[in-house]
């Protein structure tokens, strides 16, 4: 009998029995999007609310500010310590705003950045929301790189993991809700790792792609330096891997080179952006730099301003700067202070599925080959944080967070009878834990150490205090000490009278004027600053705001 399934020349109609399978794995797929889509807009919305509520913190009026400048007056001048990509993105988002930018500025950067945002007729809210913006787009941009990255090894569960623990990391969402540039040099370099790790597939299409996000990685922030030899080692051996055929030797080197020059190139291009005709002088008291450093920003082939500003680097590391850890006020660093304060502010199911994922990327075969590329990076750039001098914040190993959430993916492949169902419910924990801190992510702290309202405690600075909070002060001094004397000392680059305070400072007056309410930055209580210790120690403690600013009465003068 002839079969009428099917004409010479035409392809056979589907099958009855094939129909439900199609159907099956297109209902997965929408599932596996609608999950993606929940935990990213989840992130957005929490980093969208931080990024409304929050006041500008130290660094972010440089930030925007020189941005802004970038695009407008193409002058390098400003901020020349950090390369010029991420500045210009930030600065993109303030210049919608429209904000006013005046020609003749000749001072500090801090000082643009105050002025900029509080003394040039601009709306410093709203200025500051539009540098945030792009920050965040590119944060939840990274999401997806996480989720991809994830799943090309351990499958859609091993992304879903990935994704939840970067979706509800309050060090990340923290730091991507802010006009900097520690998430974005962070993202780009996973970027630049994930297409590393498929050009031993593709190598054609994603080498070039990879060399790229290098250089914005460089040319986002030098910290992602020491990754640069890590990279262009794993791009030889993704060469050398591919299939098929196996490729040579040389090949595999004469690749990786040409990853190293489209990085270069990537740095040159973005500072040709802001000014095609180069024009730079070393700002005046550039710290010299000798012996191997100096070597490397001299020779490294990167553009003048760019090895200036490695120079200023070396002069921020060589300053002994105040740590603080566990109650104890130092000067210098401590080599095991990024994985105490990690210890601290990573909710405690996460440390689990690091620890978890960490294992299994280096024990199980199919995610073996992955190690390299997930475990290198990580291990060379905290390596290098901890011998840095700036005990100021996890914000210089927010790699570890971004780069083991794609570890931890791997967790789902531990061939143990209940670890998905581990796997599952210490995300849970996380997701809890991570919640429970909304929308407070910058001071955040594990249960294990007393949540956020305990982290002041423990940690300083960027850790829980960055000058987030003034809004929130002034909100809360209106609400419940309306009319009373405020005395302020106050961590951040926000004006106090923009927002309505109207306070004086305890450090430039006799102790016996100092009377009504004494507010302190937490950072501020930890520096034992002999003027302002004694008050604080006859002070009793009222009311604290956002977890970062603590209020004190002065008790009136006896007669």
């Amino acid at each position: 009998m002839t079969s009428l399934s099917a004409e010479p020349g035409r392809p056979a109609a589907p099958s009855a029995e094939a129909a439900p399978g199609r159907f099956r794995a297109l209902r997965r797929r929408w599932l596996l999007a609608a999950v993606v889509s929940v935990l990213l807009a989840q992130m957005g919305a929490a980093m969208v609310t931080t990024a409304v509520q929050q006041s500008p913190t130290v660094d972010e009026p440089v930030y925007i500010s020189t941005g802004v400048v970038y695009l407008r007056q193409h002058d390098l001048r400003h901020n020349a310590e950090h390369p010029p990509l991420g500045k210009l993105v930030i600065g993109a988002g303030a210049v919608l705003a429209g904000p006013h930018l005046r020609a003749s500025f000749t001072g500090s950067d801090y000082r643009l950045g105050r002025q900029f945002l509080y003394r040039w007729g601009n709306d410093p809210q709203r200025v500051l929301l539009a540098g945030r913006l792009p920050v965040i787009a590119l944060t939840l941009l990274f999401g997806l790189v996480v989720f991809a990255f994830a799943r090309d090894l351990a499958g859609p569960a091993g992304g879903l993991t990935a994704l939840t623990l970067y979706a509800f990391s309050p060090d990340v969402i923290a730091h991507g809700s802010l006009a900097t540039l520690d998430v974005p040099a962070v993202g780009l370099l996973l970027t630049s790792v994930w297409l590393l790790w498929r050009a031993r597939r593709r190598p054609r299409l994603c080498l070039p792609l990879a060399g790229a996000a290098l250089g914005a990685a460089v040319a986002t922030k030098m910290s992602a330096l020491p990754a640069l030899p890590v990279l262009l080692v794993l791009a030889a051996v993704s060469v050398r891997t591919s299939r098929p055929p196996r490729r040579p030797v040389a090949t595999a080197l004469l690749s990786a080179a040409g990853v190293g020059v489209l990085a270069v190139a990537v740095v040159w291009a973005s500072y040709l952006a802001v000014d095609p005709r180069l024009r730079w002088a070393a700002p005046a008291g550039l710290p010299s730099a000798g012996g191997l450093r100096g070597l490397a920003a001299g020779w490294l082939p990167f553009p003048r301003p760019f090895q200036d500003g490695m120079r200023a680097q070396f002069g921020f590391e060589d300053m002994r700067w105040t740590g603080f850890l566990f109650g104890d006020v130092y000067r210098g660093s401590r080599w095991y202070y990024l994985p105490a304060a990690l210890l601290v502010k990573t909710p405690l199911g996460m440390l689990v599925l690091w620890a978890a994922g960490v294992a299994a990327t280096a024990a199980l075969p199919r995610l073996r080959p992955a190690a390299p590329y997930l475990l290198g990076p990580t291990a060379v750039l905290l390596a290098v944080a901890m011998t840095g001098s700036r005990d100021l914040g996890v914000r210089y190993a927010i790699f570890v967070p971004i780069f083991l959430a794609v570890a931890a993916g791997g967790a789902v492949l531990v061939p143990w009878r209940w670890a998905r169902a581990a796997t599952v419910a210490l995300l849970m924990l996380v997701a809890v834990s991570s919640l429970r801190a909304f929308p407070y992510y910058l001071p955040y702290s594990n249960e294990a150490f007393g949540g956020p309202s305990k982290t002041h405690l423990r940690l300083h600075d960027s850790n829980v205090d960055w000058g987030q909070d003034l809004g929130r002060l002034a909100d809360r001094l209106r609400e419940r000490y309306p009319g009373e004397p405020v005395w302020l000392v106050f961590k951040g680059s926000g004006v106090p009278s923009a927002y309505g305070i109207r306070a004086r400072d305890p450090l430039t007056a006799p102790p016996g004027e100092v009377r009504g309410l004494l507010v302190v930055s937490d950072s501020w209580l930890v520096k034992n600053d002999p003027r302002l210790t004694p008050l604080i120690r006859t002070s009793e403690p009222i009311d604290e705001v956002g977890y970062s600013v603590t209020i004190f009465r002065r008790p009136a003068p006896r007669p």
